[in-house]
């Protein structure tokens, strides 16, 4: 238990001591409070757990244009922050394997450091649009793909970079972040090509989307443990904070993953010895669709 709460108390007693960075406190949704982000993620809430409710005698919307639209401005706006962010990070001179940042030693005149800041603000309020994902599901009634791990998954990043804009947006937040905007290219490039009905069927790299999300995670874990051991210069309670939520992703993102596939792969098995009159996916005699007979499940 010792060996647990030292580096708990060591992050909260630095999280406490900590300066924020004086750039971005007139930034939008940044500002010299939380206050922001804490109502959009009570209003983002509330609307998971009513907007089922509002929708339930009403038709789903049929927004199949918006659907593309809103998808592929997600990607050129990834592949953007993508591109942007391994510019600033090499004009900055960050290296692979570390990037530092300190508040207290930190250039604010600095343009370089600026641009890194500036791109990391976008990914951040990236964070604010991608609240759009859900909206649109319980708005078309895919209620079943509003899983625990999608929201929690989509609030949680958002009130994460809050804290990362206020007190770190530099050095380290910059590594995680590209990767995770080159994930969001392929990732919402699938979901605006499957609003395409014609494009759709010819669509088979789902499951890789997964994969790769966890090729990320896996990343991104490994090099904030190697900031440790390299004493790369980086907020402390951010490190913490890092490692804590890339283990949690992981578990959350592996169970998505083995319910997804590795179970509906061997209830299809058991579906096609056992259906009773049940063949590729319809029921003789019942409402065309074999219960439970899928496990549909979406997570960003």
């Amino acid at each position: 238990m010792d060996l647990l709460m030292s580096p708990v108390q060591k992050m909260l007693k630095d999280y406490e001591t900590a300066k924020r960075d004086p750039r971005t406190k007139d930034w939008l949704l940044i500002g010299n409070s939380p206050y922001s982000v804490w109502l959009i993620t009570v209003l983002y809430v509330a609307f998971v757990y009513l907007g089922p409710v509002f929708m339930k005698n009403r038709k789903p919307l049929q927004v199949q244009g918006l659907l593309v639209a809103y998808n592929m401005g997600l990607v050129v706006l990834s592949a953007y922050m993508v591109i942007e962010i391994l510019l600033s990070s090499y004009a900055a001179n960050y290296g692979l394997l570390c990037a530092e940042y300190d508040v207290e030693t930190v250039d604010v005149n600095d343009p370089r450091e600026l641009r890194v800041a500036k791109v990391l603000w976008w990914y951040f309020f990236s964070k604010a649009i991608e609240l759009m994902d859900t909206v649109l599901m319980v708005l078309r009634k895919k209620n079943d793909q509003v899983t625990f791990l999608h929201w929690f998954h989509h609030i949680s990043m958002l009130n994460i970079w809050w804290w990362v804009m206020v007190f770190a947006p530099g050095g380290l937040s910059s590594h995680g972040s590209s990767l995770n905007c080159l994930v969001h290219v392929v990732m919402y490039l699938y979901y605006g090509l499957s609003a395409i009905p014609s494009v759709r069927k010819h669509l088979w790299w789902k499951k890789y989307i997964t994969k790769f999300q966890l090729i990320q995670f896996c990343i991104t874990l490994s090099h904030t443990l190697n900031s440790f051991r390299n004493q790369c210069h980086y907020p402390a309670w951010g490190k913490y904070l890092l490692t804590g939520y890339m283990v949690l992703m992981l578990i959350l993102f592996m169970n998505f993953y083995v319910h997804a596939y590795f179970f509906k792969k061997r209830i299809h098995i058991k579906t096609d010895h056992h259906s009773n009159g049940a063949t590729n996916g319809h029921a003789k005699g019942g409402d065309g669709h074999i219960k439970n007979g899928y496990i549909s499940l979406k997570a960003d």
